[in-house]
């Protein structure tokens, strides 16, 4: 990190803090906020977290260990915390969007997307505009030290989004906001200018489980406490090896990510659509049913995931959430297009996939 030698001449940090909020506004970031660097209060709950082996395979959160929960050590010399927020629904998402994807979900041969992935990657989006924002900060004040990350190190985001202000922490441990719900994503700028805290929020949860009862498989163990074991969103993108056998059947058609935790949620129905044509979803992913996309052979997969998130699950992967969709599909109705094609998948398939087709391939219309 670049560290000047004084403090900007004059930093009206107020004055500043204003002039930063509307080129977040320029940049496609529908909100703004300044959180102090002391999270000391949220290592015993992160510890516990680790402790419990509640991350799985994400091994890369216990070796930064609480450097999570301690931004100046991450990046010395930090002062401040600007997080932000960019809603992602696509701009053309109807106001029955909610119900439009329960119906999706309903269907077993569909194969149902993540609402966030079916546009560009946002790791690529909120990382460029957030490097943009600092641009801006600069050719006004003059160099200061700054790093920006988006989901992309060992940030404690929500954490940090609630205490600027932008969201509190939902049941299901994702950021909740009052007039956006949850779809968003999150970025941060750790700066080392004092800029004023902006005042952080309350918790609009209540007495509300809906988050915690619908889960298709029960990963949300307790208020606030997430087993990603369990989650559909990390044994479909996360977890690289076989998907538990006793979670299968609940995984349904989600071949990529579940929203289910924010399809219930109350909040959702002030979800904002997003201001950027990036969050688009690509026709491809909008509505496609299992046996378009298990069509796909590597090529494919790789033209049709060029800039989205999905790609870096890797082909391999991508077969075997769609195995364990088909799968549940044929438990759903017997359907001899969807079992010849894995049956003629099955020879020149990996160990990994080999063994999710033949479970695939036993299940019969209940």
């Amino acid at each position: 990190m670049h560290h000047p030698k004084n403090d900007p001449p004059d930093l009206d940090a107020q004055a500043l803090l204003e002039k930063l909020r509307g080129w977040a506004r320029e940049l496609g970031f529908s909100q703004i906020g300044v959180a102090d660097i002391n999270l000391a209060d949220a290592e015993p709950g992160l510890a516990a977290w680790l402790a419990a082996g509640f991350h799985g395979s994400m091994h890369y959160m216990e070796v930064h260990g609480m450097k999570r929960a301690r931004p100046a050590e991450l990046v010395p010399g930090t002062l401040r915390v600007l997080s932000l927020r960019m809603d992602y629904l696509p701009a053309a998402t109807p106001t029955d969007w909610q119900a439009i994807e329960w119906q999706g979900l309903a269907e077993p041969q569909r194969a149902q997307v993540s609402l966030y992935a079916r546009g560009r990657d946002y790791h690529k989006v909120l990382r460029r505009r957030l490097q943009q924002l600092a641009d801006r900060l600069q050719a006004e004040i003059g160099p200061f030290g700054h790093r920006c990350f988006t989901d992309s190190a060992p940030v404690l985001e929500v954490e940090l989004a609630s205490r600027g202000g932008l969201a509190w922490r939902g049941k299901h441990t994702l950021a909740l906001h009052r007039e956006a719900g949850s779809m968003f994503f999150l970025g941060e700028l750790f700066v080392d200018l004092p800029l004023p805290l902006t005042e952080a929020t309350s918790a609009h949860c209540g007495q509300c489980t809906a988050c915690i009862d619908v889960c298709p498989t029960q990963a949300i163990v307790g208020p606030y406490r997430v087993d990603a074991r369990r989650c559909i969103s990390y044994l479909t993108i996360e977890q690289d090896g076989p998907i538990p056998l006793e979670l299968r059947a609940a995984m349904g058609n989600r071949i990529y990510g579940c929203d289910d935790c924010q399809l219930v949620c109350p909040w959702n129905k002030f979800a904002q659509r997003a201001t950027l044509p990036d969050f688009d979803a690509r026709p491809e992913l909008s509505a496609p049913t299992l046996l378009q996309l298990w069509q796909w052979d590597e090529p494919a997969f790789l033209r049709h995931t060029e800039g989205s998130a999905i790609r870096r699950i890797g082909h391999g992967r991508w077969r075997r959430n769609l195995a364990v969709a088909i799968g549940n599909a044929l438990r759903a109705e017997e359907v001899p297009a969807l079992r010849l094609a894995l049956t003629e998948a099955r020879a020149g398939a990996s160990e990994l996939l080999s063994e999710h087709i033949d479970w695939a391939l036993a299940q019969e219309p209940v």
